[in-house]
């Protein structure tokens, strides 16, 4: 249905490796892990061998050197298999930090470890219970002590910390109020969580609708090496804005993903169905909602295109990232509501996989970062109008 050539994408080779892959994971494997909260150690565990979660990382450093559309690609096959990219993804876009700040020694040091396995880099340590999205309010504070910082504070919503080697880490180094900007004083360090767990970092699960294997962590007086400090003290806030693009069309490529899948099975169902002697399909009612959920996902795929275009030039694709990341997620979720309609009480069985599916893509209705927090930010930087908050 939504079959393309080498000709018309330059990564239907890859698309077509990673559905072969994702096979090797149905619906199943999926429930199973559902059932126990468990984590997808397995598939991590094969896209890593596979070296699709090292597809940023540079040749020199053991990655396939590939831009962001490659990897927009992967995480969108892998969605549309009925998979979850949610277990990894944060891989793609956290190393595009320690990439563009960190200093060869931590590059060298950390890049091809996570390339090969051996490393996990899948925490990112940013929102806190009081500060949620208004990140330059963040109260987490690291204090330099000779060769160290000392940190002490609590993020949220950290997901993947309990299966991660890694974190980055964004707190404060400069006390409110005392910074020259709103946006310094904040610090990017890189953590090896293997060296402070119960030693001034404490992991607690958050049970979640949806298995995403999301936590809060907590630091007492934790002890990070000051060369583990990402780029400059105070200047971490960029470090991390630097990276939101990327993060949002990768996050936007993965909601494509399932309105892709979400639409496949509808059309399918609404084919197969038959009641009062005509598949359901034939009516409209059935019939429309999947068109436009179909339209949605086709607008959004097509600014998403845009915006990883423009990226990969070096530009910055706001406009596209913010743009891209609101309408496909929006798609997906339309695609999933025409889905579980088409498939009526079937479509919250858990065997048709549908009510897993759905429940993970609403999840990008505010994470990582809210239709309004997007819409503020087209109404000011691209229209031009006051500030709204």
């Amino acid at each position: 249905m939504f079959e393309t050539s080498p000709e018309n994408d330059p990564h239907a080779e890859i698309r077509a490796e990673v559905a072969k892959l994702c096979a090797r994971f149905p619906g199943e494997y999926w429930r199973k892990l559902d059932e126990v909260r468990g984590y997808p150690t397995e598939f991590v565990q094969a896209l890593t061998e596979a070296g699709y979660l090292s597809a940023l990382i540079p040749e020199e450093y053991g990655g396939a050197g590939l831009g962001l559309s490659a990897a927009a690609a992967i995480l969108e096959e892998v969605q549309r298999a009925g998979c979850n990219g949610g277990a990894c993804h944060a891989q793609m876009y956290i190393m595009g930090t320690i990439l563009r700040h960190g200093n060869e020694r931590q590059k060298r040091e950390y890049l091809p470890k996570i390339a090969t396995g051996e490393l996990r880099l899948q925490a990112f340590g940013v929102t806190e219970p009081t500060s949620g999205t208004d990140t330059t309010n963040l109260r987490t504070f690291a204090r330099k002590e000779g060769d160290k910082y000392i940190v002490n504070g609590q993020k949220i919503w950290t997901s993947r910390a309990e299966h991660s080697d890694l974190m980055l880490l964004l707190a404060r180094t400069t006390p409110k109020g005392e910074e020259a900007k709103k946006t310094e004083g904040l610090s990017t360090f890189i953590v090896d969580m293997r060296t402070v767990l119960g030693k001034g970092l404490t992991i607690r699960p958050i049970r979640t609708m949806m298995n995403h294997n999301s936590c809060e962590v907590f630091f007492d007086n934790m002890e990070i090496p000051a060369e583990n400090l990402v780029g400059e003290e105070g200047k971490g806030f960029r470090y991390v804005l630097d990276g939101m693009n990327a993060e949002r069309l990768l996050i936007a490529a993965e909601c494509i993903g399932d309105a892709k899948w979400f639409i496949e099975k509808a059309v399918g169902y609404a084919k197969e169905r038959v009641l009062f002697g005509r598949p359901i399909g034939q009516n409209q009612g059935v019939q429309f909602p999947i068109a436009r959920a179909y339209a949605q996902m086709r607008a959004a795929e097509a600014i998403v295109k845009l915006g990883l275009e423009k990226f990969e030039r070096g530009e910055r694709p706001g406009e596209e990232a913010n743009m891209g990341k609101m309408l496909a997620a929006e798609a997906s979720w339309a695609a999933g509501e025409a889905c579980v309609n088409t498939h009526g009480g079937f479509g919250f069985a858990e065997e048709y996989d549908i009510e897993r599916k759905f429940r993970e893509t609403r999840l990008y209705q505010v994470a990582p970062i809210s239709t309004n927090l997007i819409l503020s930010y087209l109404g000011e930087h691209v229209l031009g109008m006051p500030r709204s908050y």
